[in-house]
């Protein structure tokens, strides 16, 4: 009588995470999140602890979010995981202003950004 369980929206190797209202703008997120695509979760974790970027803490806790999914949710071992994917989208913009000379109005926009990341559980080679 009850609803269909949602299909899965990633792999059966993989998990995801996502956080949206990051109060910066999509082209520094991207910068963060190029530092990490690709590398072992392990790594990812140490650049980001130690990168000068300051939303590079909300992007570790994405990432450690979506390790936490790959491990409880879906069983998937932490030591062979990589981050396989991880983009960045644009969110809402904040308009703001200040007035500035002979009546005119300066325009200052504030823009929110939303990450995901998807690691993926890889076999080692011998």
């Amino acid at each position: 009588m009850g609803k269909e369980k949602n299909p899965r929206r990633v792999a059966d190797n993989e998990a995801m995470a996502k956080v949206r209202m990051l109060r910066t703008s999509p082209q520094k997120l991207n910068l963060v999140a190029q530092m990490i695509r690709g590398k072992k979760v392990e790594k990812a974790l140490t650049d980001l602890t130690f990168s000068n970027k300051r939303i590079a803490q909300d992007v570790k806790k994405c990432l450690q979010s979506a390790i936490a999914n790959a491990e409880n949710n879906h069983n998937l071992d932490v030591d062979s995981l990589i981050v396989a994917e991880a983009w960045v989208g644009k969110n809402m913009v904040m308009k703001r202003g200040r007035p500035r000379a002979r009546g005119r109005f300066g325009k200052i926009l504030k823009p929110f950004s939303e990450l995901t990341i998807t690691v993926r559980q890889v076999e080692e080679q011998a």
